[in-house]
């Protein structure tokens, strides 16, 4: 065994070592108000595309983050916000949510990042498609944590299917590379670059947004040479910063 692959098992073992110690059992307690990110709809008469991500809960928040989508049209008083999540899927429940919580609202402590920003002239035309992905995801009513499908397969579909929207989804968003259908080869979530991909397990990514990016067993290793930072399973992006802070 050579000394890379002799460095995985560790990693994953001291990232869930640090997720086992850092865990709050009453993480349904934590905060879940608005972040203040999503402008007012009363003050925003424009159209309106956000994405978001937040690191998830309990060991998983070690490793990855949760993903959604929301959109708001011209004139509209409010937004609508899309995700998959997979409570209640094994009985029966539509892992496909849609406002289950407001825009950009904490999820369970964890502020969101936003990923995409799009507003004004050609958004409407934008959400057309992206509710149009939603109603086309093939998952709907299918959730498996690893390596797919979940929210993340979810948010990387829709992106496939809108590239205007570049989404360049961090290397915490396991699940992104689960191509629907198993297919081998595809379009990269931001529409820039192409990716081969073994059912999510395995596989090799090149765009012009993400970079050049590596899946071992769910996990993302990559370079970034756009905005230049490597990109490592569980701690995210060292480097430039790809979404500078508020």
């Amino acid at each position: 065994m050579s000394r890379s692959q002799r460095l995985i098992p560790i990693l994953l073992l001291l990232l869930t070592a640090c997720a086992t110690l850092a865990r709050d059992p009453n993480w349904w307690q934590a905060r879940q108000d608005s972040s203040a990110q999503a402008p007012d709809p009363a003050a925003t008469p424009e159209a309106v595309i956000q994405i978001y991500a937040a690191r998830t809960v309990g060991w998983k928040g070690a490793l990855g983050v949760h993903t959604w989508i929301v959109v708001k049209r011209s004139g509209a008083a409010e937004y609508t916000r899309y995700e998959v999540i997979g409570w209640g899927v094994d009985r029966g429940a539509s892992a496909l949510r849609v406002n289950r919580t407001g825009p950009d609202n904490y999820w369970f402590g964890s502020r969101p990042e936003l990923l995409v920003d799009r507003r004004g002239e050609g958004v409407d035309a934008l959400i057309d498609r992206i509710e149009a992905a939603v109603q086309a995801y093939p998952y709907p009513s299918s959730y498996r944590t690893w390596p797919g499908p979940n929210s993340n397969t979810f948010t990387a579909y829709v992106g496939r299917a809108v590239p205007e929207l570049r989404l360049d989804l961090p290397p915490t968003a396991v699940g992104k590379d689960f191509l629907p259908g198993g297919a081998p080869v595809g379009v990269a979530p931001s529409g820039t670059g192409v990716q081969v991909s073994l059912l999510g397990l395995a596989g090799v990514l090149v765009g012009w947004e993400e970079g050049i990016e590596v899946n071992v067993f769910g996990l993302t290793f990559g370079l970034d040479l756009n905005r230049p930072a490597l990109k490592l399973p569980g701690i995210g992006r060292l480097g430039v910063p790809e979404h500078p802070a508020p």
